[in-house]
This record gives C-alpha cells, structure tokens and sequence, in this order.
C-alpha cells in the first residue's frame, strides 16, 4: 500500500504536526496507518500522546536489525507508531551514516509493510537532506513538502524543484520536471497561512498559480494547533471544528485521492486561495 513521507527542506515549519495529523485523517478514513519517525528530535510520537519519558525507539535501533512489528505501538488514535527514539548527536549520525552504506536497513522493513495491502506508512524525516529521507524516496508514492506561507518558505520553491533541497537523491528518485508522471509523486502543502497579513494572501496565491495541481492544501494558522501539540493530541480530536482542522482534513483527503487514483492520473484538484477564503478568515 502507499507510501506517505514528509519533508521540509528548513525546520520549523509544521512538517511533524501535518505528518501526524494526516495520519489521524487516514486512519479515519478508513487505513491502517503505520506512520515511522526518521527525524531525531523524535517529536512525532508527542502527538500521539506517548508519555514524554517513554524512551522506546525502532529508527534509533535500525542497526540492531529489530523487528518492525516489535516496535508498534498502537496510539489512541488508531495510528501505530514507530517511534525514533531518544538518542544523541554521535548516535544519530552514526545512524545517517549506517543508512548511507546500507539503505536497505530502512528499505527491507519498509518493504515488509508495503506488503500488507491495509497498510498506509506515512514518514517523518528530519529537515533537508538526509541519508534516511534517500533511502525512503525510491519506496514513496507520494513526498510532501511543507513550506511556511512566509516569504523565505516560498523562495525555496525553485531549489526544491531542482532537487538541491533534498540532494541528488530527489531528481533520480522523482525527477523535477512539472507535469511529468515522477513529478507527480511531489505534492506540496503551505501551512500557517496567515491571509490577515499584507503577504499572506499575495504569497498564497503566487505560490497556488506556481505550484497547479502540485499544491495539496492549505492550512491556515491556528492557534488550536499549538494547543493540541501542548496537549499531545491530533487538532482534529482537540477541537474537530477548528480551521485548522478542517484545512488538515482537506489535505488528507486530497493525498487520500491522488494514492486512489493510481500513479498516471494527476492530483485531485487542491482548494485554491479565494476572496471568499481571504474573507472568511
């Protein structure tokens, strides 16, 4: 079944939140969702209501050649988790190192889940280039980028395109060029879009008019966010009615729609920045 994996090419910008958000949407929707930490600040887990001192781990351990399934840990949203565990700066880099020689320590478990029919892995990876966010992308059927609605966020488009963002890996693995079929597997979203601002609505709809049927949604800044993350919940068990709740849901529904409609078939079509939404807000 498919594979989700978030990325960023900077910290900072949601990219943990919306990866486990739209796991909460999926699994609502119907998938067994198993989402994987590959980041080392290891924050996906505070999302799903793990103790903040659990200190269990599976991609911290990847070299120990664990068992997957070992490692799961059943949220109460529904979602299993593989979480990556505490750890230091040596062990996290002997870990990126690990990868880089061997991606198939990553590649083999991951192939294992794909297996299973029922099964959708949405991935966390940590902020541009890694050696783990290279070991996952040939397995990806869908890389979503999370970029700030804020003028730095959105200069960054035309280097992630190239691929200098994520490293050589994206172009080979995805290619770059828009509106071909590996194309087609890099969707974006912008997230925190404050269309109050004087750039906000300006900035939203450049970037809506550049990225077409890439954009996958838009979230709007909501301080509801905040509060679930304080809370160690999903936004939409938290106050399901919020905006931000509601923009997730769209996203995930939307990425629900492009892994049904099969890899020759463009995105569904994403909400597009309008007066009316401009208003609304």
């Amino acid at each position: 079944m498919p594979l989700i994996c978030f990325a960023s090419p900077k910290g900072g910008v949601g990219k943990t939140t919306l990866a486990a958000n739209v796991g909460g949407e999926l699994t609502r929707a119907g998938y067994r969702v198993v989402a994987m930490d590959l980041d080392p600040q290891n924050s996906l887990r505070i999302h799903f209501g793990d103790p903040l001192q659990d200190t269990s781990f599976y991609a911290a351990g990847l070299v120990r050649r664990g068992s997957w399934r070992d490692s799961l840990r059943r949220t109460p949203s529904g979602v299993d988790l593989l979480p990556y565990g505490q750890t230091d700066h040596a062990a996290a880099l002997a870990l990126g190192a690990a990868l880089a020689d061997d991606p198939a320590l990553i590649a083999g478990p991951l192939d294992d889940m794909l297996i299973d029919p029922a099964i959708a892995v949405v991935v966390d990876t940590a902020p541009g280039p890694s050696a783990a966010l290279s070991a996952v992308l040939p397995l990806t059927d869908l890389l979503v980028t999370v970029l700030l609605g804020d003028p730095t966020s959105i200069s960054l488009i035309p280097m992630i395109e190239s691929g200098r963002a994520y490293g050589r890996a994206t172009v080979s693995a995805l290619g770059r060029a828009p509106g071909s079929a590996s194309a087609e597997r890099h969707g974006f979203v912008l997230n925190q879009v404050d269309l109050r601002t004087r750039l906000g609505p300006p900035l939203a709809s450049a970037a809506s008019r550049h990225l077409g049927n890439r954009l996958l949604g838009v979230v709007h800044r909501d301080e509801n966010v905040g509060e679930a993350v304080a809370a160690q919940r999903l936004v939409a068990e938290y106050l399901p009615g919020s905006r931000a709740a509601q923009d997730i849901k769209v996203v995930a529904r939307v990425i629900a729609a492009r892994l049904a409609s099969g890899n020759n078939i463009a995105f569904a079509p994403a909400p597009r920045v309008t007066r009316q939404a401009q208003a609304v807000s």
